[in-house]
């Protein structure tokens, strides 16, 4: 344990600040989680608003340190791709095989 003042202080900084990136990144989770019901459901109205909070909520804990802006970036993609898919009617794999053969086709002219 601390003994000193400041040491003390740092760790009380230290459990507040543990406190909120841990609900950070639960409510984050949760967000996901909850698109991923929605996209497993099928229902299109909900799947389009829940993908809307999950955006937000991504670029939040990007903002806020919870995950890289690189991993937002990648999440974002490839939920665009589910939400697509599920949209569309197509399965995800479908979707995600039709783009990958375009890149394919472009990176060989």
């Amino acid at each position: 344990m601390a003994n000193h003042v400041s040491a003390l202080k740092r760790a009380r900084q230290t459990t507040k600040k543990t406190a909120v990136n841990r609900a950070n990144k639960t409510h984050f989770r949760s967000t996901l989680r909850a698109l991923r019901e929605a996209i497993q459901k099928g229902d299109a109205p909900a799947v389009t608003a829940e993908y809307r909070t999950a955006v937000s909520v991504i670029d939040k804990s990007v903002r806020k340190g919870v995950i890289h802006a690189n991993t937002g970036s990648r999440y974002k993609s490839r939920l665009n791709a589910r939400v697509k898919a599920a949209v569309s009617g197509k399965p995800a794999a479908a979707a995600s095989k039709t783009s990958s053969a375009k890149k394919s086709a472009q990176s060989a002219r």
